[in-house]
């Protein structure tokens, strides 16, 4: 055998080797790797703000994927309905307290609650940073200027009405044809603060998502029993509490027999803890329809499909544009979210099927189109990826040229 012939088969028994030893477990996380990852004890909100991405993401990859090898860690945190705050907020700003136990009886005794929609937010973040309060400031305050626009519209209608006596029946049915195509809605809105009750990350990563749901899902029923239509609620889930709400649906439905009309997750969360026995998160059939905004898929948040139709900014990543640290890419989702409900910017974010960002920008953005957020159509299904801004305004509108209907294209196909 030559030289040359021997040297060969070397380095072919030399990248088999390799090859072998890059599927042993040992060569994906050492053993100084796993030595170094903290308790949950010691990992805290704060420290993950103050973290670079990067390493905060692959912090919670690894805390994630060890916790999922031998499906030990229990959830064994429900906090009791008497310490979760709720805020009912009125269509002027102010907001009326109350706790989970009791808001139910506190909303049905506002006046005109529930004639047109409800919608019940579930944080999933303890609001003490200013990146977290922003993005839950934002989602209120647009919500307050899309059911005052409504408000402001009718009393306007009213007053012309009243003005012009000389109206007949014919104007006053064109005028209210108007107002049924008006991009805005009245409605209600509730803020359950799930979060405030997670004052640390264990017991955000401990939190017994299907029980809290059960308990959550109780006080839809109980509202419903109230004589509040399930047609008119849209329940909200912000990063863990996605799944709650989706538990929260799931439990409605086993006792009315019925489902929701909507649940929307915002960047649903990574589940540390479950149990081995049961399928728990938020899923397609949890509502009538159920829809999902992932912005930190390969950190806090899952890049698995949780809904009827997944949006995906920037695709499958850790972060989206302009984000800083983990936990401002979890909360992007719920400021895309909030811009989306300010009237006018219902149409903000186009996104089209794609599996991937790299897909996306092959096709230069073009397919079938969907709009992310309030709007999004009720028949949609499937995976959506989009691009956005770095800073707010973040959706990034399409020339009309560029715009494809989805439902134009989903009549031809």
């Amino acid at each position: 055998m030559s030289l040359r012939t021997s040297l060969l088969l070397a380095c072919l028994v030399a990248v088999a080797c390799a090859s072998k030893d890059q599927l042993k477990p040992t060569n994906w996380l050492s053993t100084s790797e796993l030595e170094n990852v903290p308790s949950l004890n010691d990992v805290s909100f704060e420290r993950l703000e103050n973290m670079p991405l990067q390493k905060g993401a692959q912090l919670i990859e690894k805390l994630y994927h060890i916790s999922q090898i031998k499906n030990d860690l229990t959830p064994n945190f429900v906090p009791s309905a008497s310490n979760i705050p709720v805020w009912i907020v009125k269509s002027n700003g102010d907001r009326v307290e109350a706790k989970l136990s009791n808001y139910v009886q506190k909303a049905t005794a506002q006046s005109n609650f529930a004639e047109d929609e409800v919608t019940i937010v579930l944080t999933g973040l303890p609001q003490n940073t200013e990146t977290t309060k922003k993005a839950m400031r934002q989602l209120e305050q647009s919500y307050l200027q899309r059911y005052n626009v409504q408000s402001q519209q009718k009393n306007a209608q009213i007053a012309r009405q009243q003005r012009n006596k000389d109206y007949d029946a014919t104007s006053s049915e064109e005028t209210g044809e108007e107002w049924k195509s008006a991009k805005s809605t009245a409605g209600n809105l509730i803020i359950i603060d799930l979060g405030a009750t997670l004052t640390n990350f264990k017991r955000y990563a401990m939190l017994d998502v299907a029980g809290t749901g059960a308990m959550i899902g109780h006080t839809l029923v109980e509202l419903c029993n109230k004589g509040v239509p399930r047609e008119i609620i849209h329940l909200i889930g912000q990063g863990i509490a996605a799944h709650v709400a989706g538990a929260a649906g799931q439990e409605f439905t086993v006792h009315t027999g019925n489902k929701l009309r909507r649940i929307t997750g915002l960047d649903p969360a990574k589940l540390l803890a479950k149990r081995r026995d049961s399928l728990v998160g938020l899923s397609r059939g949890d509502a009538d329809f159920v829809d999902a905004i992932h912005t930190s898929s390969l950190a806090m948040g899952t890049p698995q499909r949780c809904g009827d139709v997944d949006f995906y900014p920037n695709g499958v990543s850790q972060t989206v544009p302009g984000a800083q640290n983990v936990i401002e890419a979890a909360v992007r989702a719920t400021r895309y979210f909030a811009e989306s409900v300010r009237p006018g910017g219902e149409r903000n974010f186009p996104a089209v099927v794609a599996n991937s960002l790299k897909q996306y920008k092959e096709n230069n953005g073009f397919g079938m189109r969907a709009y992310m957020g309030i709007n999004a159509d009720f028949d949609l299904q499937g995976d959506y990826i989009l691009e956005v801004n770095e800073r707010s305004p973040f959706g990034k509108r399409a020339a009309a040229q560029k715009q494809i209907n989805y439902h134009s294209s989903h009549q031809q196909n």
